[in-house]
């Protein structure tokens, strides 16, 4: 159990949050009242005897509506470190060329968590890169990776130059130190964050999850067109850290670990970096509960496209297309008449990684299961497996609830992905008998009949 176990009471946190997505925020600790300063970002003197640092997540010059910038009143600017060595980047990269394309479908077993009795591994060490596509000096691409760890970082923080991470537990809670404060983070939530911003995880139990990173994009909610104003994640439901902070020395040096380029680098400093005790700005970490999603679906026939599910995008220079999307597959009703209910067989533009959280996925009750994955490539087929598509065919359309006790989630690209060494090989998670779902699929042509017999 980690030095902060006392912030977690009966799986909860004393942890209080504004809300909103994007808001203009401001925050200050309650022990040091009017730390904000009044009517200006830098004064000459800041309330405390306070540094000012801003951290932007935008250029200067970003249309306001694009622009994103917080400025942080803290104990001792970030810039008080020891320069930065290279460590090794463990199963970390940004090398899609390690092994030739492979457009099989693919799917993983759950991955395995290392056993804390056997060897300590935080949630740096515990990061594997699984596929990705782009370049991260140019700015445009994403990374997927798989969390494994067991232990919380002592004396410990990361931050990324790269991009942003959505990091999506499925394993054990997450409390997160932030520079903004701190945040729970459960299974069935998720949280980015952003770009430059630091951070630390404690864990309590052997934990994982899925993590997708963008490079030079930030997360924003999707357009909801004739939705209307309404509908799939609403803004409010979006939860920002308050501020917190600790003056503390670190006994044996603090490490600062820093993304860039996809290369891991270490600095030392003497505190704690989460020593804000005040903030305000709109460039925030934030964090949202998979509950609150409002379904829409389908209530006549056939199916309604499944971007109605995205949760959060990341747009690409091209209008509607998307470096990537986020989008959660939640419980709700089905009462689509005349129609094959799951997923229907597909080929697409889109690269597709799937995870799931709990339950069961409707189009494959077995093989898929919670901690692993799927990927299906740019214009590889894939759809429901043999023997939900019978089942399905031959079910009464009377209404039902889909997916009760269940989330699955997919991260969608416009990229064409590569899969690592590890994904393919070190993991030993790949399921090779996967393609045998569909093998049971035959033939029902009738030729001579054009209207068979209908289930109901």
């Amino acid at each position: 159990m980690s030095r902060h176990s006392e912030d977690i009471i009966h799986g909860t946190s004393y942890t209080n949050y504004i809300s909103g997505f994007g808001n203009e925020c401001a925050s200050e600790d309650p022990r040091c009242p009017g730390s904000l300063p009044e009517g200006q970002n830098n004064p000459q003197v800041c309330p405390y005897n306070l540094y000012a640092e801003q951290l932007s997540g935008s250029a200067f010059t970003c249309p306001r509506s694009t622009n994103k910038r917080s400025w942080l009143y803290r104990i001792l600017p970030s810039v008080s470190h020891k320069p930065f060595e290279s460590i090794d980047e463990g199963h970390v990269t940004h090398n899609w060329d390690e092994v030739d394309p492979d457009p099989n479908q693919l799917r993983w077993k759950p991955f395995e968590i290392p056993k804390a009795s056997q060897k300590k591994v935080d949630f740096v060490s515990g990061l594997h890169t699984l596929c990705g596509a782009g370049d991260i000096k140019s700015n445009n691409g994403l990374a997927i990776h798989i969390f494994l760890c067991n232990t919380s970082m002592e004396n410990r923080c990361f931050y990324n130059s790269d991009g942003d991470f959505l990091i999506v537990p499925q394993k054990g809670n997450l409390l997160i130190y932030t520079e903004f404060g701190k945040m729970l983070v459960q299974p069935n939530e998720i949280c980015v964050i952003q770009r430059g911003m630091r951070f630390s995880i404690d864990v309590f139990e052997e934990t994982r999850g899925y993590l997708l990173e963008v490079y030079g994009v930030h997360f924003e909610l999707p357009d909801l067109g004739p939705i209307g104003a309404n509908g799939l994640a609403n803004p409010r439901d979006f939860l920002i850290p308050v501020a917190w902070y600790e003056d503390r020395q670190a006994p044996g040096g603090y490490t600062v670990i820093n993304k860039y380029q996809g290369k891991l680098f270490a600095a030392k400093q003497d505190v704690s970096p989460f020593n804000v005790v005040a903030w305000h700005g709109n460039y925030t970490p934030y964090k949202y509960n998979l509950k609150n999603f409002m379904v829409i679906n389908s209530v006549a026939f056939d199916h309604a496209d499944p971007s109605i599910f995205t949760v959060l995008t990341a747009k690409s220079v091209r209008p509607g297309v998307a470096i990537a999307d986020f989008v959660i597959f939640p419980p709700r009703w089905g009462v689509a008449d005349k129609t094959f209910r799951p997923p229907y067989y597909h080929r697409n533009c889109m690269s597709e990684f799937m995870g799931l959280i709990r339950g069961h996925y409707e189009a494959k009750q077995g093989g898929f299961l919670p901690g692993g994955g799927s990927l299906h490539s740019t214009m590889t087929p894939h759809g429901p497996d043999a023997d939900c598509f019978e089942k399905a065919s031959k079910a009464k359309l009377a209404p039902e609830r889909i997916a009760d006790g269940t989330m699955a989630f997919m991260f969608e690209s416009s990229l064409s992905l590569a899969v690592t060494k590890w994904g393919l090989k070190a993991s030993r998670c790949l399921d090779e008998n996967y393609y045998k779902c569909w093998e049971p699929l035959k033939s029902h042509f009738t030729p001579n009949s054009r209207n068979p017999t209908e289930p109901n």
